[in-house]
This record gives structure tokens, sequence and C-alpha cells, in this order.
């Protein structure tokens, strides 16, 4: 009886002496303001995250983070007061604390208590909040597309790479467990020399409306600051939120807004590390005339030169492929494999027979864990989604719609050698026919845009000899919302 008492007694004062000295882990965390300012998140500090835009995908930011035990959701920033407070309410009653609401981010940026900050803006907020961020010191985690051009992307990385900080891109299935394991599959070689990617956002999208001339801003959006770097236009649209998706001075239209993901996967599992050396892109939005800029319905050939990649955009009700509609084929000598979800892909034989399965779950939550990981390892190199990666393939995207932007009318009846010997870009246009034409849309009468054939510098992410496409790789920024020229 007496050993037992000494030995309780012993573990006892053991963990009373381990949790005085902090060696518990999480046990004893060191608050962020009680820390040098700048000094980066230790392995047993608590992170401290302003979340950045809490409408919609915002507020998921902040549900994970409030599930993430060695984080805290401090401070909640939007332009609109509205959903900001909602989300404050919200963390207030999940967690016992209210965290701080801004709605100027650079007040949120001035606080040396933050230790990163979760960005999901609209998108042409994207590169200036996180750029702004790092040179205040803060790791980052930014939404899809990580810019609203070409150039912005860069910069970003560079930004990163010249102050040291951390920043994942909302690329998430760069952390399924699933899509990790296909492409490591690919990479392999289990399918061959993959020579195609199909990517695909077969994605129902009906009208936004056409306004009757300028519309109000909610009373509750500051809409100066919700503008930014954009210009400061009358208001367009029937839904202030969500549809300046379709509205080129704050959107990317689908192909940048959920096609973004298919075409990092698309991408990753080619293997292609830059952007591509020549693209084309075509399109039109059919159906109905609203207020979208964007088109609804359209295809971007991108060429890696001995691989391909292929991205088609559907808005109006179609059938799946080879059982995607939202997801990716690649095309390999022994094989193909589809990925038709964030977490699940299937390889094939040249048959058609079911090789190998690859499934996962709680991809969400993996991400934002890496994130997190990777702010306490401060090696860039543990993220599942470093924005260099998110630049290239946010890129690939802005690289179609710069091609279909700067297109000709065409009409469908046009005997057109666009796409020279590329069989697979004419069976894809075939498709693109048949899909208008089975919604209704009069092919006889009706015109596409058809893009401009361009050359891309791969390495200074220009292209060549074209001054109207180089144009498009930045945009005029209204003071002080400046995306800088360089890093």
């Amino acid at each position: 009886m007496r050993k037992k008492l000494t030995r309780r007694r012993f573990l006892e004062d053991a963990l009373f002496a381990a949790a005085a000295a902090g060696t518990l882990g999480l046990a004893r965390t060191t608050r962020a303001e009680d820390r040098p300012s700048g000094r980066a998140a230790g392995p047993n500090d608590v992170i401290r995250v302003a979340c950045i835009g809490v409408h919609g995908q915002g507020m998921n930011h902040v549900k994970t983070y409030c599930d993430l035990k060695d984080a805290v959701v401090a401070t909640i920033c939007d332009a609109d007061q509205a959903p900001g407070q909602q989300a404050v309410q919200w963390v207030k009653k999940a967690t016992g604390r209210a965290p701080k609401y801004e709605q100027d981010l650079r007040r949120v940026l001035d606080d040396p208590t933050i230790d990163a900050v979760s960005i999901a803006t609209p998108n042409h907020w994207h590169a200036l909040a996180a750029i702004w961020a790092m040179q205040a010191d803060k790791d980052v985690y930014v939404e899809k597309p990580v810019s609203h051009n070409v150039s912005e992307g860069r910069r970003i990385v560079q930004v990163a790479r010249k102050r040291g900080r951390i920043c994942q891109t909302g690329t998430q299935c760069r952390s399924s467990p699933g899509v990790r394991d296909a492409i490591q599959y690919l990479r392999e070689g289990k399918l061959g020399d993959v020579h195609l990617a199909r990517a695909l956002c077969y994605k129902r999208r009906d009208s936004i409306g056409k306004a009757d001339g300028e519309q109000p801003a909610p009373r509750t959006v500051d809409y100066n600051l919700w503008t930014g770097p954009a210009p400061l236009k009358p208001l367009h649209r029937k839904q202030f939120h969500y549809d300046w998706h379709w509205q080129w001075d704050y959107g990317n239209g689908d192909l940048g807004n959920q096609g973004i993901h298919q075409m990092d996967i698309a991408r990753w599992g080619l293997g292609a590390d830059s952007i591509a050396s020549r693209v084309l892109g075509l399109g039109g939005r059919f159906g109905y005339e609203d207020d979208g800029e964007t088109p609804n319905t359209e295809l971007v050939l991108l060429d890696y030169g001995k691989k391909q990649l292929i991205f088609e955009v559907r808005g109006l009700k179609t059938e799946d492929l080879q059982g995607a509609n939202v997801g990716v084929i690649f095309y390999g000598s022994d094989g193909y494999l589809v990925n038709p979800s964030y977490d699940t892909a299937t390889a094939f034989d040249l048959d058609g027979n079911v090789v190998k399965q690859f499934s996962g779950s709680d991809t969400f939550r993996k991400h934002f864990r890496n994130f997190l990981d990777a702010v306490r390892s401060r090696k860039h190199q543990d993220l599942h989604a470093d924005i260099a990666e998110g630049h290239l393939s946010s890129a690939l995207c802005h690289l179609g719609n710069i091609s279909y932007r700067l297109g000709t009318p065409q009409p469908f009846d046009a005997k057109t050698r666009a796409f020279g010997d590329d069989k697979e870009a004419y069976e894809t246009f075939g498709r693109f026919e048949k899909h208008l034409a089975a919604n209704g849309i009069p092919m006889e009468t009706s015109q596409y845009l058809l893009g401009r054939q361009l050359v891309v510098d791969t390495k200074r992410e220009m292209f060549t000899n074209d001054d109207d496409a180089n144009a498009l790789l930045t945009r005029a920024y209204r003071a002080p919302f400046v995306v800088p020229a360089e890093a």
C-alpha cells in the first residue's frame, strides 16, 4: 500500500512540474500579445487568426479554425458589417469568446497580436490583402484563385519568399488523401505516359438578371473598401454578393471560380511546373442576356509541348463525361484516371476496367491543419498548396480568359482551321456545339468568341509580341489600393 501511494505521489509531482515548466505542449501556451512584435508563433503558441471576408466560403474558414484547438479566431473583418457581425456572434456562441470586428482590413494588419490572416474576399482583393498581410509579418491562407491577374500572383510569391512568410493557397484538394494518392499513382507511371488532362467545370449557372440602371450597395457595406483595387464604378447587378464572379472587374468567371480547383489538379497530375507555352480560349455567354460579362460556356487549350491541358466550362444543363462533371480526366498510354470529386478517383485500363480506386475524407479541415503546421515549422516546403503552386494554376485560368477576351465573333458554320492538326481540340469543339444545340441555342444564327492564339514566354510569364495581351496581365490600380509592380 505504501509503495502504491509513493508511486502515485511521484507521478502527481512529475505532472505538476511538467505543467509548470510548459513541457506538456499546449498545456502552457504563449499568447500573441505576450510575444515580441513580428515573432512567429512557436510550437507551444496558440495561433491567433484574423478571418478577412466572411460571406460564403469565409464562414467555412471561421468554423474550421474554431474546430482546431491550437488556433483562435481573434478578429473578424468584412467590408460588409452584416456578415461580419453575424460571424462575430457565431464565434462567441461556439467558443464563449467574441472576436474583435474590423471593417477595414488595414486595421487588422496594424494589430501586432495577429499571427495569420485567412482571406476569403472577392477575387480582386486576394493578392493585395495577402501582400499587405505578409508585409505586416503575418502568415497567410488565401482563397483561390490567389490573384485577379497573372502579375499579381507572381508578386505574392516574391513577397512570401522575401519576407519568409508562410502562404497557403485555398486549393484544398491538394490535402485530400484520395487525390494525393491518385496523383502519386500517375507520377509513378502506373498508367504509362500521361499526355492529356481534360479538366471539367460542368456546373449549372442561371442568369443573374438584368439590373434596371444603377443599383444601391447594401447599407451595411463600405463600397469604397469593398471595391478596393478595382475601379470605383456604379453598381450594375441585382445581387451584390457572389454575382461579382461574373463581372471582369472583380471575378474571373467559372474558370477562376470553381474551375481553378480542376485546373490545379490537372496541372499537378501532368507534372507541369510552369505556365503553358501556348494558349487559346473561346466561348460565349449563351442562353440568356444579363449583367454577367464572363463566358458561361468556354474552352481553353493549353499547350505544354508533349502534354496538353484542355479545360471545358459549361454553365448550361449538361450530362457528365466519363463519370465526371466537376473533375479531371487524365489519359495515359496504358489507361486513364477519372477524378470526379474533391476526394475520390478511379483508374481504368484501356478497356475501361477498374484498376484502382482512391478515396479520402475531411479534406477541408486537413488543408487548414497543414497550414497551421507549416506556420509552426516555418517551412513553406511543408505546405500542400504553397503560393507558388497557387500562382501557376491561377495564371493558367487568367491566360485562357485573356485569349478569350481578345477574341473575334465567329459563326458556328465557319470553316475555320483555328485548331490546326489538333484532333483533341476538334473533338472537344464538336461536343461544345452539340451541348449548346441541346440547350436550344440557335446555332445557325449564333456566334462565339474565338480567342487569339497566344505564345507565352514561360520564364518571364509574358506573351510574345502581343501588346494587347500583355496589357491584360495586370490592371490599373486605384490608389491607395495598389499591388506593387515588384516585391
